[in-house]
């Protein structure tokens, strides 16, 4: 079995440093659709250096994507074939407000392996830390298509009950043809995103966008829908990635706002709906 889970668990973390600066964050920022109209004041704080704020969500690529999907495949124990590889979920955990250049010591482990018959699922965790503490914690949980079935553990159910009654607000938002392309560049270098052919191996009919380039636009919609703008109220981000979004579609995103957290729903409008975010919850102040 490419899957040794006993040994994947056992391993040594691995720890390095990260940095970034304001061009990473602004290159991620436009990634994920920020900058328009151009010269709006609240883009402006996405994109201008003078104004530069840090939507929570960056903690996924900073430091060019350290540890990201492909590199944590790589960790003692595991050998999977990368076109049978699904980004499942996402979580994020915020200590403090994300500064727009920093230095960093990033801390990779796999925190679970999960057997859920016809998949395992790897939880990959990041926690990153500078000189004045804790910044962050990420989790990543990560299918892989046929690599299950060998009696482990199923782990938790990430299912959640469904919103009551109808969003109290609802946003679409486009994703451009070369959104993928763009997205890329902050260092998730996966060819499912860009190869054509690769694409088809992995079963789709052209390439995807990345399911964290969703999960950064549809916090940022929330953010600026319901918060005011100020990334610094986000203090959880949790997802399921639902189904997969091409480029050039428009996402539909719903939220139903509560005490401290907004439940979020995200599906593709072109599509009948179909659900590409769900489980999906913003803890904020």
């Amino acid at each position: 079995m490419p899957i040794d889970a006993a040994k994947a668990l056992a391993a040594e973390p691995r720890t390095g440093e990260i940095s970034w600066n304001s061009k990473d964050v602004q290159l991620y920022h436009l990634g994920i659709g920020a900058g328009l109209p151009a010269t709006d004041p609240d883009e402006l704080r996405y994109t201008l250096e003078s104004r530069l704020h840090v939507l929570p969500s960056f903690a996924t690529v900073a430091g060019s994507g350290s540890p990201g999907v492909i590199s944590g495949l790589s960790m003692p124990g595991i050998e999977v074939d990368l076109a049978r590889v699904l980004h499942g979920g996402q979580s994020i955990v915020l200590h403090r407000p994300i500064p727009a250049t920093g230095t960093a010591t990033a801390t990779n482990r796999i925190a679970a392996v999960y057997d859920k018959g016809k998949a395992a699922v790897l939880v990959l965790r990041t926690e990153v830390s500078d000189a004045d503490g804790p910044l962050w914690t990420n989790d990543s949980q990560i299918f892989i298509k046929g690599e299950g079935g060998w009696g482990g553990d199923r782990g938790p159910s990430a299912r959640l009950e469904p919103p009551a009654g109808a969003p109290d607000r609802t946003v679409e938002r486009s994703v451009r043809e070369d959104q993928a392309l763009l997205y890329r560049l902050s260092g998730d270098w996966n060819p499912l995103h860009a190869d054509p052919e690769f694409a088809k191996v992995a079963g789709f009919e052209r390439p995807i966008l990345h399911g964290l380039c969703t999960y950064g636009m549809t916090l940022k919609a929330v953010v600026d829908t319901l918060l005011g703008g100020d990334v610094t109220r986000v203090r959880s981000y949790v997802t399921r990635f639902a189904g997969v979004v091409y480029p050039g579609e428009t996402l539909r995103i719903r939220m139903w706002p509560g005490e401290g957290s907004v439940r979020v729903a995200v599906s593709a409008v072109e599509r009948d709906d179909a659900p590409v975010l769900a489980d999906t919850v913003v803890e904020h102040t």
